[in-house]
Parts: C-alpha cells; sequence; structure tokens
C-alpha cells in the first residue's frame, strides 16, 4: 500500500494534542445537541490541519493533528447513526470522502481518487485511512457544516445554511464555523409554514 503521508510529518506536542481533543469534543458534543443532528444525517468537515498548527492553510500539513481531531470526532457521530464527509482540498476540487453505504443511500456518484497529504489533505487523508469502506464523491448536500481553518465547505451544505454560534471558536489556532441549514421558505406572504 503506497505510503499517503508523504510530506505530513509535522508532529504535534503532547499539549496541543490535548488542546486539539478536548476543543473537537466540546465543538462536537455542542454541534449535535443544538443543531439535533440525527441518524441518517450528514456532516461535512473541511479541515486545515496547516491552520490548527498556525499556518498558512497548504504550508504545513499534519497528520498527527488530523488523526487527534478524527479520533474523535468520528466515534461520537458513528455512534449516532451520522455519516461524515470530509472535504479534500482544491487540488482535488473539495471532492468527499464518505462510507460507501452513505454515497448509495443518497444517490451520489462515486469518482476515482484517493487523496494524500498534498492533494486532498491530512484530514481527509486520516478519513478515507480509517472509514470501513470510503469512496470519494464530488458534491453532497450536508445537513450541518465545520469548517475548520477557513477550508470554504459552504458548497457542500443544503441551499439554505445559516451559520450557528457554538462556544468552540478555534481549534489550536484555526478558525472554526459552523453552519445548519434550514428548508427553503417559498411561496410568498399567502404561504404558511410550520
Amino acid at each position: 500500500m503506497k505510503d499517503l503521508s508523504k510530506g505530513a510529518e509535522l508532529s504535534v506536542c503532547d499539549e496541543l494534542k490535548v488542546e486539539i481533543e478536548a476543543s473537537a469534543k466540546a465543538l462536537i458534543c455542542e454541534l449535535i445537541e443544538k443543531t439535533n443532528l440525527s441518524r441518517g444525517d450528514i456532516l461535512v468537515i473541511g479541515c486545515s490541519s496547516s491552520e490548527i498548527l498556525g499556518n498558512n492553510i497548504g504550508k504545513g500539513s499534519s497528520f498527527d493533528a488530523a488523526r487527534v481531531l478524527f479520533e474523535t470526532i468520528y466515534p461520537v457521530i458513528k455512534e449516532r447513526g451520522i455519516y461524515l464527509a470530509a472535504q479534500c482540498c482544491e487540488h482535488l476540487n473539495r471532492a468527499l470522502i464518505i462510507e460507501r453505504e452513505c454515497a448509495e443511500i443518497f444517490g451520489y456518484e462515486i469518482v476515482s481518487v484517493i487523496p494524500q497529504a498534498k492533494a486532498g489533505g491530512s484530514f481527509a487523508t486520516v478519513t478515507y485511512q480509517n472509514m470501513k469502506d470510503p469512496v470519494a464523491v464530488e458534491h453532497i448536500k450536508a445537513k450541518v457544516g465545520i469548517d475548520i481553518g477557513d477550508t470554504l465547505i459552504g458548497m457542500h451544505l443544503r441551499d439554505v445554511a445559516v451559520p450557528i454560534r457554538l462556544s468552540v471558536r478555534q481549534i489550536g489556532s484555526a478558525h472554526v464555523v459552523c453552519a445548519y441549514t434550514r428548508p427553503k421558505f417559498i411561496g410568498g406572504i399567502r404561504a404558511i409554514y410550520e
């Protein structure tokens, strides 16, 4: 098997690992509580491990940081039956890594690519390496999203995205923004909404 970790050798000190883990755990728990994410929903995560370490996006990728984040968030959402979609970087046109089951349920077309540090990013690569049956897709419509390090996840959210302010605003040095989606209001002044 090809070593996908080439170019992402920046390690994370124990203190930062603990900080990433604590922030990620608090973030995912609060997000689930406030957005009512539930079984069968998709959560898209875009993550710059470079930004977590205080570097510019794409300039200091770290499998170490990505692994800590993945190992903290994934068990929490998997236990609840929520699907993770890990957004790749712009070198793979922001494709997403998801479980094959998710692609089949939602009818997403599978494309052929394997993420790596310099084409996909550390978080997408770690996700690919740790999912049961990972595949790549080009487009999804997620219910909720987490953007860690200003990776621009909006293209993968449902049409009406609403920012949500949570207590966790940063993981490491990376800025964190979250959004949930709601159904469109249509019909004008005569319409009645729930």
